[in-house]
Formats: C-alpha cells, structure tokens, sequence
C-alpha cells in the first residue's frame, strides 16, 4: 500500500511516495514563481501552481519504480494563500492592474494590513479563536481588500478558496472546504459542526462582507470536512495530468504547516496519549508553532483555539514568525561579507549558511556564547505571535566597523538564537494559559539546520525531537491520503504507523542557559525598544 503526499509550498510543489510504514519511496519538485508588482504584494497563478504539482507527482512516481495502480490515495496541503475563481472555476485576477492568471494573493501578501486593522477595531466573536487579533495574512482582510481596490474583479469573483482546498478541488471537482483551512485562516468556528453553522453571518456583515453569506455560504463552503475526510475520487482529467488513476481517493487537505505537525507529533507515541506536551515547529520561510489539547486555552496572540483543525475533538493553538529561513536569508544577503562567500559556496556546491556555520565553529571554544554583544530583534517582517503586531519591524545592536566574514558569522548566530528566542515568547504565552509544553517536534527546511536545533533545545529549555524520515511534511499529507483510502482507522493511528523514529537533542543548562536567559531579556527589551521609537515617530 502506497500513498502520495503533496506540498505546495512559497516557492515550490513537491510531491512523495510513502509507503504504508511511511518509508519515503520517491519524490520530486517543481518551482513555482512568485510575482511582486508593488511593495507588499505576492502573487502567484493558480494554473502554474497546478502544473508545478503535476510535474513533481510525475517525477515522485517515477522516482518510486511504482505503476499509478499502486497508489491507494492522495493528500494535498499547501501555505494558506487566497485563491480566487469566478463562475466557470476559471481565474480572477488579484492584481492591482489586471494581470491575467495571477488569481492567488500570498500567504505573505501584506497589502491588507490597514484592512486587519480595521476588522480588529471593529471586534467579533471570532476574533477570540485568532488571538484577539485578525492577521493579513488570513483570507477575511484580503477580502476586503479586494472588493474595495478591485471591484471589478470582485463582481466576476465566484469562488473564494484556501489554496490547500482549491487543489483538492482542482483534483476532484469536489467543493468542500477543509476546517483545517476555515477554520485556521477564515474565522468559521469548527466547534459548532461542519455544515456551514460555524460562519458568524453578523461579523461578516459588520465587517462589509455580507455577501459571503449568500447562498448558504457557496463562495467560502457550505459543506466541510475533516482533515482526512474523502472528498471524491481523482477527475479523468487531474488524474491524465498527474500520471495517476482516475478515482484515486483525494483527502481533505490542511495548511502547510499542519501537515509537518500531523507527521511529527506521533514520533514515539502510541495513538494521541501525551501529545499534548508536544509543540510542533514546522521551519521553513516563516515558522509555524502548533500544540493541541483536549480543552479549549485561549492565548492572546496566538491564533486558535481551533477545534478539529489537525485531529477530531482536539483544539489546535497555532503560534508563528512571519520570516524565519526568510530572515536568515535577508541577514546573510544585506552583509557585504556574503558576495564572496557566494562564490565560494558555489565552487564547493554547498550553501552560504553552511560555510558560515563551519566558520563559526572555529571562532571560539562555545559557538553560543559568542553573540555576547551582537542581537537580533527578529521582527523583520512584523510580529505574528504573541505581540500579534505585524508592523513591527526589525533590529541589530552591537555593530561595529568590522565588515569581515566573522562578523556575519554573528549577524548570522544572533539571528538563529533570535528565532529561537521568538519559539520561546510563544511557548512562555501558551503556558501562561495552562499548556504543559516540554517537547519541541520539528519538521521543515531549518529541521536540517543543527545549529538552529541545538539553539531552540538550549534557549527554550525543552528537549527537541528531530524525525529521521525524510520529509515529515510531506509525509503528514501521505496521511490524509492513507486516511481518505481506508486503510487506517484515523489520523492518530496513521500518525502511530507511519511516523518513524526520531532523534533527541537535550537541552544543555547551565551557562549556556544562563547565558540565553540574558540575551532573551535582551531581545524582549529590544521590542520594547522598537515600539517606543515608533510611538515618538508618530508624535
């Protein structure tokens, strides 16, 4: 038995073959353009999106050895982007001129900042299950973004969708919507069932999108399901342009992120018993941090509580960093010192990170303690958990005339050790409300990263599991297919199955932990700092 996992990520789709033991057997990847017209905007289409995803199943089957016949189901995840379609399914350009094909507006697009600004003023019930604060990043701000700026492509609008449940309806015809989607990034409230009562139509009107409450919700789901739920059978034609079977089970979908937390947060359990001291930390361009519980914890700043969004009868809290590998990247390339260091990553074939990492390892006896005088506020692209303040941007303290390669190594350290410091506000936040949080579970591009493991191990103070499989994301999505196929009797089983082992990194204590104790108060008052600048600029 053999099931596909795909995930359609910022830059890329990729897709894998996994076996009922959750033994990668193939995979493949596809990049995918992202086009940027103004500041603060980022779009993709939807049909190059489709293609990327074709390409990468194709070459994860072929990959694999296996015939199409031998995949017994499919799941789909993807970054929570906005999707939009009129009538006919076809496009509807998000772009401020008209850009044809150029139908999906960014998980990262920042335009409707002013628009979640306003929505927050406003108030809702909903916005209790959001951290008491709407972000631009969810669907709702875009939204009403667009029907001001884009009427016209308002009017043609039909179909508003999460990217992740657009692909499964891409791949099946199929229009129901995944809770993990709405009720993550949309505000529908998953406690109240899955048939549409979980919109609240009086905070759609109160905040000037009445009509996505016509016909029963048609434009943003009237029926739900989920994750793992079978949503119908592959098309005759998804199916020709993936190289698979038509009728192959398809599941309903999840985020990106809860995909790297459905195939890390079984690592070593036995059904769901103590998952609720786990944190997952999916790590890639930005970071997610999502924990569950039987109970309902609300933690200001921190999305959710959103029930049924990773597993039935769970409540989900998702924390996160607008910009992780993202501000890595953005540290190393503003540095004068990273022009050669490209080069010469290039002639080795390895990444700039890598080098500095290895130079790092030379300049002192404890790479930690390094960063003595060199901080990070790391909100370079606003403050998604717990501040919730995404306007908030970024700072270095400790600058000095040097310009060498020693001198990135710590622009780069301090930076790791900031993000780590952002992990652990979010977890000092949750536990504040009642969470018991003492493992981090990683899944993403930086779970690659041993620098930036050690660091969260050492700085938050919990123990760090690290899966050994390859790709944890892809394999939560391999998941849902195994789900919507049958062949498991739910997500905490498949997740007990399909896991795999895992390796432990334990935080070390001592000076080290004394020394992070002090850069963490450091990197708190930095953010205080910032704030006040802010608010003598606007005197």
């Amino acid at each position: 038995m053999s099931y596909i996992g795909i995930d359609v990520g910022t830059g890329s789709a990729r897709a894998g073959v996994f076996n009922a033991s959750g033994d990668l057997l193939g995979a493949g990847s596809c990049a995918i353009r992202t086009y940027r017209p103004r500041a603060h905007h980022a779009q993709q289409a939807s049909a190059e999106i489709w293609a990327a995803v074709c390409a990468s199943v194709r070459a994860a089957l072929k990959a694999s050895g296996l015939e199409a016949s031998a995949i017994r189901g499919l799941g789909f995840d993807a970054t929570c982007s906005l999707v939009v379609s009129d009538a006919r399914l076809g496009p509807v350009s998000v772009d401020p001129e008209g850009a044809p094909g150029q139908d999906v507006m960014l998980w990262m697009d920042h335009r409707a900042l002013g628009d979640a600004e306003e929505i927050n003023a406003i108030g809702g019930a909903p916005l209790a299950h959001v951290g008491g604060r709407i972000s631009p990043e969810m669907e709702l701000p875009k939204l009403r973004w667009m029907k001001r700026e884009l009427p016209g492509q308002w009017a043609e609008a039909a179909h508003f969708w999460d990217l992740p449940d657009w692909l499964v309806h891409r791949a099946t015809g199929d229009l129901t919507r995944s809770l993990c989607s709405t009720v993550c990034k949309w505000t529908y409230l998953g406690h109240k069932g899955t048939a549409g009562e979980g919109w609240d139509d009086a905070f759609l009107a109160n905040i000037g999108l009445e009509e996505l409450s016509r016909d029963d919700h048609a434009a943003i789901g009237a029926s739900l399901a989920s994750p793992g739920a079978p949503c119908g059978g592959l098309s005759e034609r998804a199916a020709e342009e993936l190289g698979l079977a038509p009728g192959t089970p398809v599941a309903a979908s999840v985020i990106d992120a809860y995909a790297g937390a459905l195939g890390t947060l079984g690592l070593g359990l036995e059904g769901d018993a103590g998952i609720d001291r786990r944190l997952a930390v999916i790590a890639g361009t930005s970071t997610c941090h999502i924990a569950l519980s039987r109970e309902a914890i609300f933690v200001p700043g921190v999305w959710g509580p959103y029930f049924g969004a990773a597993l039935p009868e769970f409540w989900a809290l998702e924390g996160g960093q607008s910009a992780a590998g993202a501000l890595m990247d953005a540290v190393i390339a503003r540095h004068a010192a990273s022009v050669p260091l490209a080069e010469k990553a290039a002639r080795r074939g390895t990444r700039v990170a890598t080098l500095i990492e290895e130079h790092l390892a030379g300049m002192g006896e404890e790479t930690a303690l390094l960063t003595r005088d060199r901080h990070i506020q790391p909100d370079f692209h606003g403050n998604r958990s717990p501040l919730a303040e995404p306007w908030r941007q970024g700072g270095v303290s400790g600058l000095t005339l040097e310009g060498g390669l020693d001198d990135l190594a710590l622009d780069y350290l301090a930076t790791v050790q900031a993000l780590a410091y952002g992990s652990r506000h979010i977890i000092e936040a949750m536990r504040a409300k009642g969470a018991q949080i003492d493992t981090l579970v990683m899944s993403g591009g930086l779970a690659a990263n041993a620098l930036y493991l050690r660091e969260h191990a050492d700085a938050t103070g919990c123990r760090v599991l690290v899966p050994e499989g390859r790709e944890p994301v892809l394999l939560g999505s391999a998941m849902l297919g195994a789900v919507a196929a049958g062949d498991g009797a739910d997500l905490p089983a498949m997740m007990a199955a399909m896991s795999g082992g895992y390796s432990e990194i334990h935080p070390r204590g001592g000076r080290i932990a004394a020394f992070h104790d002090r850069k963490y108060r450091v990197m708190r008052r930095m953010q205080d700092d910032h704030a006040a600048y802010r608010t003598i600029m606007e005197e």
